[in-house]
């Protein structure tokens, strides 16, 4: 399959956006060790960068400008095009490994998104089996701001990302057809209920979440999938894991990056925010809280790197840890408080204690 350019479908105040990186595009190119490798700082490839001018319609070479912080999946790299400010100057490319289907899933969500009113980026060229790029590769508008997880007042900037949140879920279910199942995708990545202590209560209620209705899941949404100015958010992205799945799911893996990073105050604050926007309590928080812990049980360290690219290198490994574990038991002492308890069902002609079955009254 060809390297197929799509018809830009840029705002029509494309050249009035308040993003500083005029004339230039960002690059992501993939580089992982094994399934959760460092990012390269290496430049993209030559190819990769005469197609990226092709599909933007730019009459001379792309280059690099520098290289953009954030995520371990791929290395991201800003790139000048030499376009007028009414062209698509300002592009992303995310090129992955061989025999990624990361690209072909991201264009399929951006083109069901449609630029979610300028929340998500637009698809602007995608190259599937990676034939230009070496790799799988879209390219897709750059929205204004950055990724911030460092924010001066954490329980607002939580409060403004469950606002967010509610947005994409409120997406209508019709713009949804053909994106996969995420429930399914999670319980095939954690190879069953995930592990930890939260494990065998996930694994006994799993149906019971996967019957929730669906809604529009990011799948990894989270402050540093977000870009923010002056405290705001201002888009969202790494769309490529995007899925139909219960309103939970999301809710509880970026409740578990805020306690990670700023501590359970500040996941309550994005909970509310949440709520009170989505108009709906979330059901069942408490096992949507410990299904994210179930399944990041074994990898939470990997992490780290996520985090130290974004300015939180205070953080260690056993950071990660220490406040996952306490989470958990947060988690399932809320659970079992909120869970009725389960009796065994009576045995015919057996009753409790040692009194014996008295005849009927004679009538």
């Amino acid at each position: 399959m060809d390297a197929l350019p799509v018809a830009p479908a840029y705002p029509a105040t494309w050249e009035d956006t308040s993003c500083r990186w005029v004339g230039e595009i960002a690059f992501r190119v993939a580089a992982r060790t094994g399934q959760h490798g460092p990012m390269t700082s290496s430049h993209p490839p030559a190819a990769a960068l005469d197609w990226a001018a092709e599909a933007v319609g730019s009459p001379g070479p792309a280059h690099v400008v520098r290289r953009l912080a954030g995520g371990t999946h791929a290395a991201t790299h800003l790139l000048g095009t030499g376009l007028p400010l009414s062209g698509p100057s300002q592009v992303v490319m995310r090129c992955f490994p061989p025999g990624d289907g990361a690209a072909a899933a991201e264009a399929r969500v951006l083109d069901a998104l449609r630029g979610l009113d300028g929340w998500a980026p637009r698809l602007v060229a995608v190259d599937p089996d990676g034939l230009r790029c070496g790799g799988p590769a879209v390219l897709i508008t750059l929205l204004p701001g950055r990724a911030d997880i460092q924010p001066a007042r954490p329980d607002r900037a939580a409060a403004a990302l469950g606002r967010a949140l509610a947005l994409v879920h409120g997406v209508p279910g019709e713009r949804l057809a053909g994106l996969r199942d995420g429930m399914a995708a999670a319980s095939r990545a954690a190879g069953g209920a995930g592990g930890g202590p939260a494990g065998p209560v996930v694994s006994a209620h799993r149906h019971r979440l996967a019957r929730q209705p669906t809604v529009l899941t990011h799948y990894d949404f989270w402050s540093g999938n977000v870009l923010w100015r002056e405290g705001e958010p201002t888009g969202i992205v790494d769309w490529s894991g995007a899925s139909r799945a219960p309103r939970g799911f999301d809710v509880g893996w970026c409740r578990l990056d805020l306690v990670l990073l700023h501590g359970p105050a500040t996941a309550e604050a994005f909970l509310d925010a949440y709520q009170e926007a989505a108009g709906e309590e979330v059901p069942d928080m408490a096992l949507w809280d410990l299904f994210a812990l179930a399944n990041s049980h074994r990898s939470v360290e990997t992490w780290l790197p996520n985090y130290h690219d974004l300015g939180r290198t205070d953080l260690t490994a056993e950071d990660l840890r220490e406040r996952h574990t306490g989470w958990t038991a947060r988690c399932l002492a809320r659970h079992r408080r909120q869970e009725p308890p389960r009796t065994a069902p009576e045995r015919s002609g057996r009753r409790s204690g040692t009194e014996k079955p008295q005849p009927p009254a004679a009538p």
